[in-house]
């Protein structure tokens, strides 16, 4: 055991009694990154020195009796899109591999007033397109339950990182299953708020209408004490909403009796593993002991998902992406002939292929001639599918379904195949589209490799879904499972 696998309570408590200091878990995190991310490769870069300056702060904090934070103490990684105050952020990408920000993300302040400690930056897919991890310029990251499989991604890094007890919480990005699906890959619970719960205000943009920044932690209970601590509105964000945030700690009761769920079957059909599927099925039976009830449904417009999701990603990262140009920020290519050379060198050396795909794919869906038939066809079959949800919540608390059709896929496997790779998200891409909140957390194994359950919300909802989940979680025991490393 190690003091990452103590609950956030425990660690609070004995920090109070002086059993345990801010120092020491920093230490054990670098210890533990020391010893195993060679391996896992879950860090693209750390902050060592400053962590180190910022606990003994935090001792210095418990030892005057100061008001403490919601997560003092707790060492988090923070996945290379989200931008940090003088630590390199780097999207994972080349073009901004000298990058070193000027200020802060509003999450980033959020943990700072919550008295958390960074440890460092997580690797990822490119600028956040990917399914697997390996579409990281520097390196891929591998899962902890057997490193010859991917993690998951866009946030593969994120969540191989709290699997491997590197960190013990981390912030991810989810545009269209990224926090969810490496979540259900690497047996730990991935959070996507509602979209504009959470200030993307310093999140560099994949897709705009889409991107949502969430917690990736050991469990539920965690999982609430950081959105607790990073949810709200912020007035840099034009997207942010003005709702108020309730008391997500409180509503983990335990109790969901007359509780209503469906179960698409659009979610256990066809594409589904058979043992993904008989882990769910186990799964609803757990939930049904504690009183729930449940009945299959449809979201018919689900097969439709993955098609909307591509064109429309694909067109705001068209457009999100022109402002990587070798001029202002990022590598810039040498010795161009003019402007234009300019231009076009810095983005093929700056850009993985992938990026250059959505760029070509998104220009492409929004050009002349052919908005119409994609890209405005895409956003009203995204209305559409948001109507699917609706109709459901009008009768139900939530949906629950798998988080991904299958387990993980070896490294390799996948990586040419970019509509294979597309697919994996095809659970979690239609709550992104919605814009509703939903949760994975573990729940069986096949083959040694972990399967999530994926609970879904309505908008603006997160206690139910987080009631639901630590509800589910105190009856199982999947989430104390650890990777053997």
């Amino acid at each position: 055991m190690t003091l990452f696998d103590l609950s956030l309570n425990e660690i609070h408590n004995r920090l109070h009694a002086r059993d345990l200091a801010v120092t020491d878990l920093v230490a054990q995190a670098f210890q533990t990154i020391n010893e195993r991310d060679d391996r896992i490769q879950a860090y693209l870069t750390l902050d060592e020195e400053a962590a180190q300056h910022k606990a003994a702060a935090l001792d210095k904090k418990m030892a005057s009796g100061e008001a403490r934070g919601l997560l003092f103490g707790l060492p988090a990684g923070i996945k290379d899109n989200i931008v940090t105050e003088g630590l390199r952020t780097t999207c994972a990408s080349q073009f901004l591999r000298n990058y070193d920000p000027i200020y802060n993300a509003t999450v980033m302040e959020k943990l700072q007033l919550a008295d958390s400690v960074t440890l460092g930056k997580l690797n990822m897919d490119e600028f956040a397109m990917g399914g697997s991890n390996e579409n990281s310029s520097f390196m891929p990251v591998r899962n902890p339950w057997n490193l010859d499989y991917v993690p998951g991604g866009s946030s593969g890094g994120s969540a191989a990182a709290v699997a491997a007890g590197e960190a013990y919480f981390t912030l991810g990005s989810d545009t269209g299953g990224s926090i969810r699906q490496p979540a259900s890959y690497c047996g730990v619970v991935g959070l996507k708020p509602t979209y504009g719960l959470v200030s993307r205000f310093g999140l560099v943009a994949f897709a705009s209408s889409l991107d949502q920044i969430g917690p990736i932690t050991k469990n539920v209970e965690d999982s609430a004490y950081v959105l607790q601590a990073i949810a709200g509105y912020d007035e840099k964000d034009s997207t942010s909403a003005k709702v108020d945030i309730p008391d997500y700690i409180s509503s983990l009761t335990g109790d969901i009796k007359g509780l209503k769920i469906a179960v698409p079957s659009e979610y256990i059909g066809e594409g589904v593993d058979a043992a993904v599927k008989e882990s769910i099925m186990s799964a609803l039976k757990v939930l049904e002991g504690l009183g729930a009830e449940w009945e299959e449904v449809s979201l018919p417009y689900t097969e439709y998902a993955v098609a909307t999701y591509y064109l429309l990603a694909s067109s705001e990262a068209s457009s999100n992406l022109a402002r990587f140009d070798g001029v202002r920020y990022g590598v810039r290519a040498e010795n161009p002939g003019n402007l234009l050379e300019l231009y076009h060198q810095s983005r093929s050396e700056g850009f993985g292929p992938e990026v250059k795909r959505r760029i070509m794919l998104g220009t492409y869906a929004l050009s002349s001639g052919y908005y119409d038939a994609y890209y405005l066809k895409a956003q009203k079959v995204r209305t559409l599918i948001k109507q699917d949800f609706d109709n459901v919540f009008a009768k139900y608390d939530v949906i629950v379904g798998p988080t991904a059709p299958t387990t993980a896929f070896k490294l390799g496997s996948q990586v040419n195949d970019p509509l294979t790779m597309y697919l994996n998200d095809i659970l979690t891409i239609p709550v992104s589209l919605a814009g509703v909140p939903a949760i994975s957390v573990p729940c069986g194994f096949v083959s040694g490799l972990p399967v999530g359950m994926q609970i879904i919300g309505k908008a603006f909802d997160e206690q139910t879904v987080l009631r639901v989940a630590h509800a589910f979680e105190q009856n199982t025991d999947f989430h104390q499972q650890r990777p053997q490393l």
